[in-house]
């Protein structure tokens, strides 16, 4: 398995957590655990999206193009036609939300983006079929 193949496989596993996370938060919504299953969601999406961009990296490098932070990682995807500008709003809004949770940590914060986490998994999975496509 080359490098740009485990860091597909690592996105696909890290996207199918995330998704059950989201599931046990809808879950467990109104009751005294929720608070848990709303964090172990925001992580999942942290991790999510950290590898997420290192495979748009490895992904740009394959075509010769090089980047080397989320932002500017994201911006080649597009500039190469890979994604649309949408996605790209998307994209940074998701990259935002990331910065906000690994910095710093308040309650209205984390409710604000949990919010969102669900529609971040369709663009998640856009990602992880452009990048199935050409694995």
């Amino acid at each position: 398995m080359d490098r740009f193949e485990k860091v597909v496989k690592d996105f696909s596993d890290a996207l199918k957590r995330f998704r059950e996370a989201l599931t046990k938060v809808e879950e467990y919504r109104g009751s005294e655990d929720y608070p848990f299953f709303r964090d172990s969601a925001i992580q999942r999406f942290e991790f999510t999206f950290e590898i997420m961009w290192k495979a748009i990296k490895i992904f740009l490098e394959s075509e010769g193009i090089t980047c080397r932070s989320p932002k500017a990682c994201i911006r080649e995807l597009f500039t190469a036609g890979y994604i649309s500008e949408e996605d790209v709003r998307e994209l940074f809004r998701m990259l935002s939300d990331r910065n906000l949770t690994v910095h710093t940590y308040r309650e209205d914060i984390a409710e604000e983006i949990m919010s969102r986490l669900k529609d971040y998994i369709k663009t998640l999975c856009k990602l992880e079929a452009i990048f199935k496509e050409r694995g």
